[in-house]
């Protein structure tokens, strides 16, 4: 059992009193920040906010925070240091990553995108096109959400060069399962880019099992600072043109990162795999090979009986239509419905007066709300959560809900 007394200890929104009674639904939009990141970014400005990599003290340890933060970030996710690449978001990192890769594209060659993402891992795709490059979808099914692995069978070719698809969608956020896929895409050579934003917040994933080529989350939805992060495998990297200074092209945490890293921020991302540690070791712990694995089951198993009372109760209303599995083994902690008697940022304002802090949009997944059918300009309400939401919080809202869909 998670202890959410510890959890909540470790992040000092829960202490602030301007926040007191007001529960937090629009995790998805960017998670509250750790203790351990919070420290390590204000020490840094105090003591290390010089250029990093230089022959004196301040500078060496300031290099040496940056340093750990790619080597402590790359063991939750099961990769390389040297694999790892922060930027300033990942729509960012995405477009930076498109541009490398267009390099390795000639005209007649296809890339699959799906309508199920994120924008983030969908434009900068489609651009490519005007380069002469065939785009083919796979589409959702337009009643649930959802992709079928199956439907891939007709779309992957030998002119397959990308797939790019999210780990979840941050609207139905049904579980995509990841590993069939990539393993379906490389036995047709093509390269996998997988968009897990809405899904690394409930565990950071193993990117080695996924057997994903390219995978991209939030460092600020992951309760760390305000930056991206994307993982480059090393034999895709070294196939990669060179996005930064020429000269710089030899120097793999650079060559994708053009206008340079946020020193102090890149420095204290090391303080969400230092909370996941010490979240490791307050219930129990063990070899360090395995905490990855038992954070993530602590973290999903924590999240699932909360999920669960809520997709409950908005089942048995008849005066809204929920997007996505009602199953909550099926999804993440994030959900979205179309109310059918309120608009939906009207609902939000109501909700805040209930000390409800949620979110109302097409949060970027446009293609996706128009295949299903839903006025993207009008959008959706959407309720996230993570795994320091309490059970009172879930009773919060859905007595808050009980009010203001009335």
């Amino acid at each position: 059992m998670l202890d959410v007394d510890f959890v909540r200890s470790q992040f000092p929104a829960f202490a602030e009193p301007s926040l007191s009674r007001q529960a937090f639904f629009e995790n998805a939009g960017g998670s509250y920040a750790c203790r351990q990141v919070i420290d390590r970014l204000g020490e840094y400005y105090r003591r290390l906010k010089v250029q990093p990599y230089y022959p004196y003290p301040a500078s060496q340890e300031a290099g040496e925070w940056m340093d750990a933060s790619h080597l402590r970030v790359a063991e939750y996710l099961n990769v390389g240091s040297d694999e790892i690449h922060f930027g300033p978001s990942t729509s960012q990192n995405s477009y930076v990553l498109a541009q490398a890769l267009r390099k390795l594209l000639r005209p007649g060659d296809e890339i699959i995108v799906t309508n199920q993402d994120h924008e983030a891992n969908n434009g900068v795709w489609r651009r490519l096109a005007t380069d002469g490059v065939i785009l083919r979808e796979w589409q959702v099914d337009p009643r649930s959400g959802t992709l079928d692995p199956a439907a891939l069978d007709g779309l992957l070719s030998e002119r397959t060069r990308l797939l790019a698809f999210p780990q979840c969608s941050n609207i139905v956020t049904h579980i995509n399962p990841v590993a069939l896929i990539t393993a379906k895409a490389r036995a047709a050579g093509a390269i996998t880019v997988v968009d897990s934003v809405a899904y690394a917040p409930h565990g950071l994933p193993d990117v080695t099992a996924l057997g994903a080529d390219v995978l991209l989350f939030s460092l600020y939805k992951t309760f760390g600072p305000h930056l991206g992060a994307m993982t480059v495998r090393q034999p895709l990297l070294q196939r990669l043109g060179n996005e930064a200074h020429y000269f710089n092209g030899a120097y793999n945490r650079k060559r994708l990162v053009p206008a340079g890293p946020d020193h102090a921020q890149v420095a204290a991302a090391r303080g969400v795999a230092e909370y996941f540690d010490a979240l490791d070791a307050h219930h129990g712990g063990g070899d360090s090979a395995g905490r990855p694995q038992r954070v993530r089951q602590l973290l999903r198993e924590a999240e699932r009986p909360l999920l669960a009372r809520l997709l409950d109760y908005l089942e048995s209303r008849k005066d809204l239509r929920l997007l996505g599995p009602a199953d909550a083994g099926q999804r993440a902690a994030t959900v979205a419905f179309v109310p059918l008697r309120h608009h939906p940022a009207d609902l939000v304002s109501a909700l805040a007066r209930h000390g409800i802090m949620a979110a109302a949009g097409n949060f970027y997944a446009v293609r996706l709300l128009e295949a299903l059918g839903v006025d993207a300009e009008r959008g959706v309400l959407r309720l996230s959560f993570l795994h320091y939401t309490s059970a009172e919080e879930i009773e919060q809202l859905i007595a808050a809900l009980d009010v203001v869909l009335e």
